[in-house]
């Protein structure tokens, strides 16, 4: 890597981190897998950083979201973890939380890919309404409509009030 292109990925990786360690993490839940996720993606991203062009950083998420589907897929995900001290306390009855959460991911998997996608953009990218326009290739109004008619047919499946933070 030639110095300036070390300069500039030097400086992408000081500004884009925060964001995307948060990331890593909500694909992990676990903050070390989060950082070894994280690393592996911009080690990635170092290699290729002459070809990319455009948003390094739509390009670091993938090799993220890549990463931990091969995580998720490899042999030894499922295994239990080794801690010092059980647990004092049982946890609480959190079943209807569960039974939320799997209403609503069946929900959004029964919702076509678009609106899916705008979802996902606004919601969990947090995500403007103009970014998502571009990425999606549709003017804001299209957005609009989509996010409206996304969250009415969500709120139908579901069978309950929905709220989502923008």
């Amino acid at each position: 890597m030639y110095p300036d292109q070390q300069r500039d990925f030097a400086e992408f990786v000081a500004a884009r981190s925060d964001s995307l360690i948060r990331l890593a993490y909500v694909l992990t839940n676990d903050q070390h897998a989060a950082e070894d996720l994280l690393q592996n993606a911009l080690t990635k991203t170092a290699g290729r950083w002459r070809r990319i062009r455009g948003n390094p950083e739509r390009y670091v998420r993938k090799v993220m979201y890549h990463e931990q589907v091969d995580r998720w897929r490899s042999l030894g995900w499922g295994r239990e973890r080794v801690v010092d001290a059980v647990p004092e306390r049982a946890a609480g009855d959190r079943t209807a939380e569960v039974d939320t959460r799997v209403a609503l991911d069946q929900a959004l998997r029964a919702l076509p890919v678009r609106k899916r996608a705008v979802l996902v953009l606004r919601y969990y990218e947090d995500l403007p309404e103009s970014e998502v326009a571009k990425i999606m290739g549709c003017s804001v109004g299209t957005v609009r409509s989509q996010t409206h008619q996304a969250i009415t047919r969500l709120r139908e499946l579901v069978g309950e009030p929905l709220t989502l933070e923008a």
